[in-house]
């Protein structure tokens, strides 16, 4: 920018005025600037130009796997809304490993955030560090509740599984309920709404266990599938599973073992999920399962960080819980 108002004849403070706001300069001194980057090609460095603010508009983000339809769904509208506001999101993906993590959080001190919308690993996140990185800059968590005082945004998963467990029991047999890694307190939460809602129906809950803490839910649930389907060694034909993407790897397994999975056939097997990953309307058959609200889980996440960095105000109500939402499929 110095080289620039050398060459131009024009002072260094207006011509950062006018990339700042190309309003706030006269029209012909805009006309002048405009046409000097034309002829020149400049550019100017925003990155830099945002590190020398007083209070910067960088907004970063950390979930645990970018390509996860469900992070990646949140995160786009996170960046939408961020760029709408004037914000530059900056993504950063921690990769299932606590060190990234950490890592991560470290990288979002260096660029001098504004604020940050985090969604943690979970058990194997360091929480400490979250929770002074949310002492010293405006932070909400998302996804996954760390059950201390930080401001979170998330589904009511007792509200979401219960509505998944109501509608299995009225429209056919009880559901068992295939388990996902204990990797965060949405696992937690998940097992234990269902067991809740089992038991309010009367019933007894029976959990298919898992025991590994890995992220891979599509090849643990095809794996947990081939040996459960030969012996069929279940209370009921219906399988609830605690997320998706497991449900879809038990529907691989179904088809590779020659098990009819849907509604109809007494012998057939149900399968239902959690979440509405993109992918689940185009299992054979259609998977039935909960919505999330990407967009409200979303929305409220950056409603309330943008009050907190603009207004300095932090949410009377410190959690926010966003209802799920049936989507019934072929499969169950």
């Amino acid at each position: 920018m110095e080289e620039f108002s050398v060459v131009t004849g024009i002072s260094r403070p207006t011509i950062s005025k006018y990339f700042n706001d190309p309003s706030s300069v006269r029209h012909s001194t805009r006309e002048r600037i405009e046409a000097a980057i034309i002829r020149y090609g400049y550019r100017p460095n925003l990155f830099a130009i945002n590190q020398n603010r007083k209070f910067t508009k960088n907004i970063g983000i950390i979930v645990p796997h970018i390509v996860d339809p469900f992070y990646a769904e949140i995160v786009r509208h996170i960046e939408l809304r961020c760029a709408e506001a004037g914000y530059w999101a900056i993504v950063l993906g921690s990769h299932g490993d606590p060190e990234r993590e950490a890592n991560a959080i470290e990288m979002l001190y260096s660029l001098r955030i504004a604020g940050a919308i985090i969604a943690p690993l979970g058990d194997s996140s360091a929480p400490d560090r979250i929770r002074q990185l949310a002492s010293d800059i405006p932070t909400v968590i998302f996804d996954n509740h760390m059950n201390g005082e930080e401001i979170f945004v998330g589904t009511d998963n007792f509200q979401s599984m219960g509505l998944m467990v109501d509608y299995l029991c009225r429209s056919g047999e009880p559901p068992c309920f295939l388990d996902m890694p204990a990797v965060n307190t949405n696992a937690r939460e998940r097992r234990e709404a269902y067991v809740r809602a089992m038991e309010g129906q009367g019933l007894d809950p029976f959990v298919i266990p898992v025991e590994t803490t890995e992220w891979h839910f599509e090849e643990l649930g095809y794996r947990t599938g081939l040996k459960l389907l030969p012996s069929r060694d279940l209370p009921w034909n219906t399988v609830l599973c605690a997320n998706d993407r497991l449900a879809i790897g038990l529907i691989a397994a179904a088809f590779e073992r020659g098990t009819v999975v849907g509604r109809g056939s007494p012998s057939a097997l149900r399968v239902a999920g959690h979440d509405d990953h993109p992918m689940a309307r185009f299992t054979a058959p259609g998977l039935t399962t909960v919505a999330q609200d990407y967009v409200s889980i979303a929305e409220n996440s950056v409603t309330t960080l943008f009050d907190m960095i603009e207004e300095g105000r932090r949410p009377v109500d410190p959690v926010k819980r966003v209802e799920g939402r049936l989507i019934l499929r072929a499969s169950a």
